[in-house]
């Protein structure tokens, strides 16, 4: 019977590795799931795939686990990377967590012309979502979550080799047309309001973003994300 318990390490997993638990993992296994010595629960890092690890020592402060035997070799996403503009913080929380059960490799949050200054972001508090929905979904990767650029910095720098498919409320109603080119990809999604006229003809002007329309209605932005990534799954990534 697979462990109810999952735990996110930032160390090597093998067998017969011992783990060493920090005092807020030694409280979230003692204290709140009130695990003892002998428990067998499940570990993962995001490289070694998933672990069955049995306590060996429990206390407040901290703790030792011993890995036994991997129960899920290591599954790592298509090289997709998933750009979105914050919105109100849990809103932004709930796009993130989709982000990492719905295959993103990489989670970029950017400043735009519309985005609102208030919805700014804690890059850990993001990141410690990631790893509790990576946790929480049966996963075995974790993708870094980066602070917030400007998406004019983020195209400055742009990998040209890396498809862009940007999300354009402007393209209501048309059908979704994404080129059958597999290989490196990303998703933008835009802010409350979308994208600026002078940001929309910077996108359409770049040789490797698609602008695509996500059906007839106009969806929310944490709405628009996951039917977006849903779009490009189906069409080009692991879901085939």
């Amino acid at each position: 019977m697979a462990s109810k318990v999952r735990l996110y390490v930032d160390q090597a997993l093998g067998e017969e590795q011992t783990v060493p638990l920090t005092r807020e993992q030694a409280h979230y296994l003692f204290g709140v799931m009130r695990l003892e010595e002998g428990a067998v629960l499940s570990l993962i890092n995001g490289a070694d795939g998933e672990w069955d690890a049995q306590v060996v020592k429990a206390g407040k402060k901290g703790g030792v686990l011993l890995c036994s035997a991997q129960t899920n070799p290591q599954q790592n996403p298509p090289d997709l990377w998933f750009l979105f503009a914050p919105i109100r913080k849990e809103r932004t929380a709930f796009i993130v967590e989709k982000a990492v059960e719905m295959g993103a490799a990489r989670i970029c949050p950017v400043q735009t012309d519309f985005t609102q200054s208030a919805n700014r972001i804690r890059q850990d508090k993001l990141q410690a979502h990631a790893v509790e929905a990576a946790e929480q979904c049966g996963g075995t990767f974790v993708p870094p979550v980066d602070d917030l650029v400007k998406l004019d910095r983020i195209l400055k720098d742009w990998p040209p080799e890396r498809q862009l498919m940007f999300c354009d409320e402007v393209l209501i109603g048309d059908p979704v047309a994404l080129p059958d080119m597999h290989g490196p990809w990303a998703i933008l999604i835009g802010p409350e309001g979308g994208f600026s006229p002078a940001e929309r003809d910077r996108l359409r002007a770049l040789a490797f973003a698609h602008p695509v329309s996500l059906g007839p209605r106009i969806l929310r932005a944490d709405t628009a994300a996951v039917a977006a990534l849903t779009v490009w799954q189906q069409a080009l990534g692991d879901w085939q």
